[in-house]
């Protein structure tokens, strides 16, 4: 499967994608899925941020799920869902890899930006799927499915 940074996603489907960092932006903490040693799943809290075309998870030092990433960099990212209330755009869910930055210079403009605490572990993401699930006129199920090289295919169920 393709995998692709932020500002690929949002180049090739920008209605999606603004919906997707407004969902992300409306809360501060949201849930982050990895994969444990023996493969199974681990959900934890995290803060993320949108900054310079890339979608950044930063995390404490030796964090079991920074040290899930490091091991298999597989994860799953749900948006907060907040109360319930006024979220008429849905819930947004990302797919993807997440990549430990090693770059000193990069990871020094991520907290001249963000003043993280420090020490902190920094990854990037490769997407290789961004979902919203909505309901339509209080009829339908909708579940709209991005992943890359591939236009949003949208399922509508009753």
């Amino acid at each position: 499967m393709t995998q692709t940074n932020w500002a690929a996603f949002t180049t090739a489907e920008p209605g999606l994608a603004k919906i997707a960092e407004e969902r992300f932006g409306g809360f501060t903490h949201h849930v982050l899925a990895t994969l444990r040693k023996d493969g199974s799943p681990r959900t934890t809290g995290l803060e993320v941020r949108f900054l310079h075309g890339e979608l950044w998870l930063g995390m404490m030092p030796n964090s079991l799920k920074a040290l899930d990433l490091r091991r298999d960099p597989r994860f799953a990212l749900q948006a907060n869902p907040g109360d319930g209330a006024g979220t008429d755009v849905g819930d947004v869910r990302v797919g993807g890899r997440a990549i430990e930055v090693g770059d000193p210079a990069t990871k020094a403009a991520y907290v001249k930006e963000v003043e993280p605490p420090e020490p902190f572990h920094l990854f990037r993401t490769e997407l290789t799927e961004v979902v919203r699930t909505y309901v339509e006129d209080d009829t339908y199920l909708v579940v709209e499915i991005w992943q890359p090289g591939a236009p949003v295919r949208t399922l509508r169920r009753t």
